[in-house]
């Protein structure tokens, strides 16, 4: 698939992140970059252990990836954990939360994986 379809697949922000990239090409490789980084491996292993303003950072970093690379699913899921998180132990169960990142953080990497390499 190109980077228009993986974006529509995604219900991402394609326009946006052209806007701020302004190069298919650019934007290609950073998305290619995302399953490398660590925050989502890192929020799991925070949350399991309670560590709040572990959780906090890594689900923020999520976030922030997201926004910038236009990917509008995992932002809003993610942004919505980070609020949750913000003034440190959480009053709610996070974990419904969580459960609703990993899905789209698991979409997101699918979709990734299966763009083409042109």
């Amino acid at each position: 698939m190109d980077l228009k379809e993986c974006y529509a697949r995604l219900e991402g922000d394609y326009a946006g992140v052209m806007g701020r990239l302004r190069q298919e090409e650019r934007v290609a490789k950073f998305l290619r970059l995302f399953p490398q980084d660590e925050n989502f491996a890192l929020l799991t292993q925070a949350l399991e252990g309670q560590d709040w303003p572990l959780a906090f950072r890594a689900v923020h970093s999520i976030k922030g990836v997201a926004l910038t690379l236009g990917l509008t699913r995992l932002a809003n899921s993610s942004g919505q954990l980070t609020e949750v998180l913000r003034p440190g132990a959480p009053t709610q169960d996070p974990w419904p939360l969580y459960r609703a990142i990993q899905e789209d953080y698991n979409k997101t990497v699918a979709a990734i994986g299966g763009l083409d390499n042109g």
